[in-house]
């Protein structure tokens, strides 16, 4: 694999970890994973400029309470941002996640069978349910906002009438069956 100035990308070893790394940092959907993955993108880029920058990236590890040393970001990041460029584009940020989910996880198999859809949406699912109660309520979802640093995190009205706008039984949570409306009637464009 090569990096954007065309040299061979910086080899990812597997970092030792205390605890077993989530499988939901990669979804084997393509699709959803290259929804999240934008967003995650947009969100890091906190001034709209197209690139992430190793400030914008330790401001955002921070934020998300991944507290990041400098210099490893540096060594980690530098090789995926293309010469004279201030920060990584999407494209370099993609290929970095490709090879940290490679090296932590091995690659993802080219062929994935319909059913992991299900799975998957049931990971993301997760996300959301904090609890493990089988509902997302607004107190949880206004939690997940929160930590990605949106801005509709700070109403609560806000957060409830997103609620409102998924739940088909008017019970003012959101349990998997919504959800999973919701999500597939979500268009992803260029995925």
């Amino acid at each position: 694999m090569e990096n954007a100035a065309g040299a061979p990308a910086p080899a990812i070893t597997k970092p030792s970890l205390s605890k077993k790394p989530s499988p939901s940092f990669r979804l084997r959907n393509g699709s959803l994973n290259a929804l999240r993955l934008r967003r995650v993108f947009d969100l890091f880029d906190r001034n709209g400029d197209g690139e992430i920058t190793l400030d914008e990236m330790a401001s955002a590890l921070d934020s998300l309470g991944l507290g990041a040393d400098r210099s490893g970001l540096e060594a980690a990041v530098g090789g995926y941002i293309p010469a004279g460029a201030a920060g990584l584009r999407f494209e370099n940020f993609e290929s970095l996640h490709r090879a940290l989910g490679d090296a932590l996880f091995g690659p993802i198999p080219e062929e994935v069978p319909e059913d992991d859809d299900e799975g998957d949406m049931k990971e993301a699912f997760r996300v959301f349910d904090e609890d493990g109660d089988g509902f997302i309520s607004a107190a949880e979802l206004q939690a997940v906002l929160k930590k990605l640093g949106l801005p509709e995190a700070r109403s609560l009205a806000s957060v409830q009438e997103m609620i409102c706008n998924v739940d088909r039984n008017c019970d003012g949570r959101v349990d998997f069956g919504e959800f999973k409306n919701m999500m597939q009637g979500i268009t992803v464009w260029g995925a």
